[in-house]
């Protein structure tokens, strides 16, 4: 018994919290089910694939077959509703069919132990009826089911559902939320020469004492706090404390204010080399089209090639068109997997492989050899001679030349904007058991401009290490470029988001501008530089957005571009960085990226990691120590101080993320696969609550709170090649930088 969402077929393993232990009988009436009176839509409501039903009138019409043998054989229902052990559930609801039936109404855990909460049944007849039952749940979870369900009949009917409604439980929605302890660090490392604060959750209008313990517990500094004030994204009273003096190395140190204490920390000479590989080492992780080895990988995360055309793939090695875009396949083997699905598209996979290889040409720039060394990261190519950040790059670069329409077609030049299943697939599915079919998305303007921009920089990095590969490259940028310029305006559509996401984009203005900086920089062909034509402003960058990136690639070269160019992106960085540096420090949490609306968005945490890369290129500009400390304690934000007193990388911190989207390393669902590998980053708050669990579990959150370490949290929980493309950015220049 299971039903096929955005995300696919789902398998739930019952996932408790402190919050949902049993607790005493409540009067109110906290309402768990989503659009419960199908207004406009039906989502997150589902129906089995035999079963196709819409809203119709504001009602759920569902269109029951024949010859079925299990109730359960024809259902609707909606899944992710929360429970509380020892509480009283009531549902209502208003149904008719077209013939009189008999259905059943089920409440209850979906997979084993399967408990249940109410299962009854409802003679639902021609003229509307109403219903109401009432169930103890036996159990607590986030992840209980209810369904109609209405199979095993003689004859189709037609079922239609309104003011579907399950009230009960003793935690209103979004309540009771533990974030622990008030005092929040860098839960897993401070650099010993560097930044070393603590943010207090602290109502007090002065100072009060803070203690630096040793592991023993040991009270080796203490202090007074600053006043920071209200945290105006959280809602917290802040007090930080400055511990920065403290300068000897060691491991479970502790932060103590009054009887409250941190989660344990080190201070190191150098704490950030690991994060540094694991970020990186993430992406072999990722790689689809070949086996994943244990050597390399470890053997939690070993797995066999995905997507190559064995059974049960319908592979990557010859993928045809969506029907009516084109009549030709192609071989996209390679690359990788973009998210938590098992998509590739090029928009997204351009900007991380340019973030790996701006890493590398940063690297270079600045004279930091650890960051260009081969044998670096634990992959097949790690002794040939050349840089692992270039070879993990060139996987997924290599996938994006492949996307290029081919010579001969009507729209030769341009890239497919992305090749991924027909449908969503089940949550788990490895790669190598995938069996949906996949197709390629018909090109666009702003996917070909992005493999122009990647191409164009793979030509120059590549140039010393590999100089027909370099060719190649080239070949393909200026072909893409010529192709975007005679087809300027070919958009992604916002509505093709089935089976992988759209990644629209209507305004090309950004890429035209990133692509023509990077031919530029590559080719010095001056043809390029009138298209150059957008900077950097505080909105940062994104796979969207990415006029920002014209600018950074200016300063990162500044040899190859004109002097006034060169400075004039370099007073725009240092504007923006200055701008990113107060919002950091306004806030109680050292978090360089502070919404305008105040809203966080999907994503968050990739815009705080963004927002950090452009402040260490205002450190590589000009060596100020303020930029330097502003970007480690953005990896202070992401360690663990913040908000919800949680890492958001896996395997880095006490309370750190390890529940993350995804459909490989699922552990959340079946305890035989493993979870997220370490340095995987959340996406973080978002503060539209995008899916169900968001929905349930954190109405009327804070926008720094609205986050759920939850595999079904995708708007909040999913992990991303560009997200931790930039996390590996950030954490090599800190690990640069802590020499």
């Amino acid at each position: 018994m299971f039903r096929k969402t955005r995300w696919g077929a789902v398998f739930l393993a019952p996932v408790l919290t402190v919050a949902l232990a049993a607790t005493p009988a409540h009067a109110a009436e906290y309402e768990r089910v989503l659009n419960g009176t199908f207004d406009s839509v039906k989502t997150p409501w589902w129906s089995s694939g035999n079963t196709p039903s819409a809203v119709n009138l504001g009602r759920l019409c569902a269109d029951v077959p024949a010859g079925t043998v299990n109730v359960w054989d024809s259902m609707i229902g909606q899944n992710d509703i929360p429970l509380e052990a020892g509480q009283s559930y009531t549902l209502r609801f208003t149904a008719t069919a077209t013939r009189d039936v008999s259905i059943r109404a089920v409440l209850q855990l979906p997979v084993a132990p399967g408990t249940t909460t109410l299962n009854k049944a409802a003679a639902v007849t021609t003229t509307p009826k109403s219903f109401e039952f009432t169930g103890v749940s036996a159990t607590a979870s986030l992840h209980a089911q209810l369904s109609f369900q209405q199979g095993g009949a003689t004859e189709p009917f037609t079922l239609c559902l309104d003011d579907v409604s399950l009230t009960g439980g003793a935690i209103p929605p979004g309540g009771g939320r533990d974030f622990g302890s008030p005092v929040r660090t860098n839960q897993y490392g401070y650099t010993l020469h560097g930044p070393k604060k603590a943010s207090i959750v602290n109502s007090s209008a002065k100072p009060v004492e803070w203690r630096l313990l040793d592991s023993s517990g040991a009270v080796v500094r203490t202090g007074l706090t600053h006043v920071q004030g209200t945290d105006i994204a959280s809602g917290d009273d802040v007090h930080i404390a400055d511990f920065s003096s403290f300068r000897k190395a060691g491991t479970g140190y502790t932060i103590a204010v009054g009887t409250a204490t941190s989660y344990p920390f080190a201070i190191a000479d150098n704490p950030y080399t690991s994060l540094r590989k694991d970020a990186l080492d993430y992406f072999y992780a990722v790689r689809s089209g070949t086996t994943i080895e244990a050597r390399y990988a470890g053997d939690a995360y070993a797995r066999p090639a995905g997507h190559l055309g064995v059974a049960p793939n319908k592979g990557d090695t010859d993928v045809p068109c969506l029907p009516g875009t084109c009549d030709y396949s192609l071989d996209v083997r390679g690359g990788w997997y973009d998210a938590g699905d098992q998509g590739k598209y090029v928009v997204n996979g351009a900007l991380a492989a340019w973030q790996l290889m701006d890493s590398y040409e940063r690297s270079r720039a600045q004279g930091d050899t650890a960051g260009l060394r081969d044998g670096l990261l634990s992959i097949p190519e790690n002794d040939n001679g050349v840089p692992d950040v270039l070879d993990e790059s060139r996987w997924e670069t290599e996938f994006l030349l492949s996307m290029q329409v081919p010579a001969g077609e009507p729209l030769a030049g341009m890239a497919h904007h992305k090749i991924h299943d027909l449908a969503w697939t089940a949550l788990p599915t490895q790669p190598d058991r995938d069996s949906q079919p996949r197709y390629l998305h018909a090109p666009s303007t702003a996917a070909t401009l992005n493999l122009a921009a990647a191409a164009a920089q793979c030509a120059r990095v590549w140039a010393r290490y590999d100089a027909a590969f370099a060719h190649t490259c080239l070949t393909a940028a200026e072909t893409a470029w010529q192709a975007a310029l005679d087809r300027p305006d070919v958009y992604a559509p916002s509505s093709d988001s089935v089976g992988g996401g759209a990644y629209a984009d209507k305004d090309v203005t950004d890429e035209f501008s990133w692509a023509a900086t990077e031919l530029y920089a590559t080719t010095h062909d001056r043809a390029y530089l009138s298209r150059i034509d957008t900077g950097i402003t505080s909105a940062g960058f994104s796979w969207r957005d990415t006029g920002a990136l014209a600018d950074l690639t200016v300063v990162r070269l500044p040899s190859r571009f004109p002097a006034r160019m060169v400075a004039a992106a370099r007073q725009r960085i240092l504007a923006v960085a200055d701008g990113f540096v107060r919002d950091e420090r306004s806030q109680g949490y050292p978090n360089p990226s502070l919404p305008a609306d105040g809203a966080y968005a999907w994503g968050s945490n990739s815009v705080t990691a963004n927002n950090a890369l452009v402040i260490a290129t205002a450190y590589d500009i000009t060596h100020r120590s303020v930029y330097r400390s502003a970007v480690l304690e953005s990896l202070d934000y992401l360690l663990g101080r913040n908000a919800l007193n949680q890492s958001f990388i896996t395997g880095y911190g006490t309370q750190a993320s390890h529940n993350q989207h995804n459909r490989i390393w699922a552990h959340q669902i079946d305890p035989k696969l493993p979870g997220p590998p370490p340095g995987s980053l959340a996406g973080g708050p978002d503060s539209a609550l995008q899916d169900p669990v968001a929905q349930q579990n954190l109405v009327g959150c804070a926008p720094a709170t609205c986050y759920i370490d939850d595999i079904y949290s995708y708007s909040t929980n999913e992990i991303a090649i560009n997200w931790n493309s930039a996390l590996a950015w950030v954490a090599t220049f800190a690990a640069d930088s802590a020499r």
